[in-house]
Parts: C-alpha cells; structure tokens; sequence
C-alpha cells in the first residue's frame, strides 16, 4: 500500500519471523552466541528464554539457516497444553514413519535414527519452539530420551525455546535433573532505545528505502509505546507508514507515532504504556521550508523610522553606501542620518536635562512651515563617511542647535 511512496521494495515491518530482516542488537547478538557455543561444545540442553515478541524465533530461523552438514535438525514449532505423545512430535520433525506404532516402537525407531546420523559423523538436533507450553511430565521424557550417548560424544543435542514462564517450569522441584543437564541458558531482555533506533534504520534499509523515513524523535516514541519489544515495533511503525502515507507526510514524526498509539489503545487491544504526553519530545518536529525567504530585522530606508539611537559610547557605525541592501547589514550598527529629525544622543547634557526632554527639545525643530514641503535628505560627502569625521560632524551640529 504505501511501499511506492516510500521508496520500499517490501514491508520492513511484518510481523512473519523473516530472518533477513534480522538485527543483530547487543543482546540478540549474545544469545545467538550462546546457541552457536551449545552447538560446538555439544551442550546437552540449551534453553533461550525471552518474552513475548522479544524476537526468539527469527534468531532460530537464522541459526538454521546458517547451519552445516554436520548436523541433522528436527524442529518441533507447535506445542500446546494438549501436546500428545512425545515421541510423535519427535519422529515428525525428524520425517520419520510413526504411524500405527506404539510407544515401544516409536523409541526404537528414534533410537535406530540417532545411531545412523551418528555413524555418518551427523549429530543430531532438535529444536522446541514456544517450549513454555510444555508440562513438567514432557520435560521430563524430554530428558530421558537425552540419555542416549556414545562414548564420549552427546549424539542428541536439545535446544529450547520460550517464554519467561519456561524458567519458571525448569525451576520447580521435579525438574531438579532436568535443570541440572541444562549447560547453555540466556534470556533474551527486550531492545534499549539506541537499539530501537537501529532496528528500525536497519529494516527500513533492508527494504530498500531510506533509513531516515522515521526520525530521531520518532524512534524514540516508538521506544517509548512499546517498551524495545520488536514484535511491537513492527506494528507500531508498519500501522505509522500506513497513516503517513494517508497524510502524504515523507517522513515520520513522534507525533505521527503518538497519534497513532493513542488510537491504537483506546481499541484496547494494543499493549503499550500509557499513551501520555511524550517525555522530552512534546512538540511535532516541524518541517523547515529552505526555499522560504528569510525575514531581516534590519529596517530598510523605505519603512518605518528606526527608534531613536542610544548613545554606547563606541563610534558610530559608517553610514551605509548605495547599493547596499538592509540584509547585508544585519550586524551593522543603526545608521544614523544627518538630516533626520530624531533626537542627537550627547555625551553631556547642560543644565541637567534628561534624555527624554532633550528628545523633546530637539525633536520638531527644523520642521518645515506648514504648507512647505519637507526638504530632500542630502548625502553626507565622501569624506565624511568614515567614522571619526561623522561624529564630530555630529557633536558640532549638536552644539549649535542646543545653544
């Protein structure tokens, strides 16, 4: 839908474990060690924990991927409170004949299996995904079936995969030797904000588009309705991009991200934090118009009348050449013009009048006789444009119109 207008070969953010979208952040890069190191040295059981959507799937499916020939992987996907018989599940996902066998034969015929991978230098794997559903009695034939060595060698190797609540069930005190065969475990914590950012620059990338299409303030109200969750994000940012391109906005913004948070939650289905104001980035970023023109707080010669010139005790500034125009003199000083009517500022003021009723004084005294027209302002010579020669211009014109 909005992949055209933004640039996207595909949707970055589905919510399919795809593992080319993988980002290997701190954390998701230490869990995938720690199921490469339970590979090489042969671990017995590896369990990975994480919660829901943390984002344990996609790194299984990446570890198969780049698995090699040495290993032969059976992957169990489904489990569920009403799981059946084990040794089904088992000889399914290895694609072995289970079919009108009983328990006996069913173990025989996993056992004949694990023998001949053995043989041909092939250790065997298998892979238990969403394992939290699994009963302490599974866990524990589970364990059973891993008594099945060779020497030296672990011919069957066991990695688990779940949700928080499957540390729970390992601790309980029937599964004490199930815990104590466990070699490998991590828990996988959801994604800090600097990794949230990332996440989403990488997918964006990936996809095909510009990693810029969220901003840096948006990615941060991304991290802040979903807590570093992926899955989340994924939803949060793919519901964004539908609602920009409905505004035809080219970028997203934190505003954009609350908006559609908010309305996300009041259907009471989207699990994010309270959708309050957003901490530290309240305002929308707003788009600046480099085209537009920049306005100058430079009066020119044809507006209004300058306020009066307060005398700081630092020469006045030139007055400014023909030709120049009023932005080339944003840091000049007020220009001050010999024939104006404003007030001359004095260093010393006689007869101890003030600067107001000096101005009131001096103000309107040339003016013209009604009826007349005012006279045309004069260029002061070349000579007297430079600083010192003006201001004693200045003070001298002041004198005589004082006394």
């Amino acid at each position: 839908m909005y992949e055209a207008f933004y640039h996207l070969r595909e949707k970055p953010f589905t919510l399919l474990p795809d593992p080319g979208f993988l980002y290997l952040s701190t954390r998701h890069r230490m869990a995938l060690t720690m199921l490469e190191y339970g590979l090489m040295n042969q671990a017995g059981f590896t369990v990975i924990s994480g919660d829901i959507g943390a984002g344990k799937t996609t790194l299984i499916r990446h570890m198969l991927n780049n698995m090699d020939q040495e290993h032969t992987v059976g992957l169990i996907s489904n489990t569920h409170r009403s799981f059946g018989e084990l040794l089904q599940w088992v000889l399914l996902a290895f694609n072995l004949e289970h079919r009108n066998m009983d328990k006996v034969e069913m173990y025989q015929r996993f056992i004949e299996f694990i023998i001949d991978e053995y043989a041909h230098n092939r250790r065997t794997v298998l892979i238990i995904d969403e394992a939290q559903n699994m009963e302490a009695e599974t866990l524990e034939e589970l364990r059973m079936l891993s008594n099945i060595n060779a020497d030296k060698d672990q011919t069957l190797q066991v990695i688990l995969v779940g949700q928080r609540e499957l540390r729970e069930t390992l601790r309980s005190p029937e599964l004490v030797q199930f815990a104590q065969r466990i070699s490998v475990d991590y828990h996988l914590e959801p994604l800090s904000e600097n990794d949230t950012a990332g996440y989403i620059r990488h997918r964006l990338e990936v996809a095909g588009g510009s990693p810029g299409i969220f901003t840096t303030a948006a990615c941060k109200a991304v991290y802040h309705f979903t807590g570093g969750v992926p899955r989340l994000i994924n939803l949060l940012c793919d519901t964004a991009l539908v609602y920009g391109y409905a505004e035809q906005k080219q970028r997203i913004n934190a505003r954009l991200v609350a908006d559609v948070a908010r309305e996300k939650q009041q259907g009471g289905i989207f699990p994010v934090i309270e959708a309050g104001e957003l901490p530290g980035f309240e305002e929308p970023e707003e788009e600046i118009d480099a085209t537009a023109p920049v306005e100058s707080t430079v009066e020119s010669g044809d507006g209004p009348a300058s306020p009066d010139p307060v005398d700081t005790g630092r020469p006045l500034a030139a007055e400014q050449p023909q030709g120049t125009t009023a932005g080339n003199a944003i840091h000049a000083e007020p220009r001050l013009d010999v024939s104006s009517h404003h007030p001359i500022p004095l260093a010393d003021k006689p007869n101890g009048h003030s600067d107001t009723s000096t101005g009131q004084a001096l103000t309107g005294m040339n003016d013209p006789p009604s009826g007349e027209e005012p006279p045309k302002k004069k260029t002061a010579p070349g000579n007297l444009r430079r600083p010192g020669k003006l201001r004693a211009l200045l003070v001298k014109t002041a004198g005589k119109l004082w006394f």
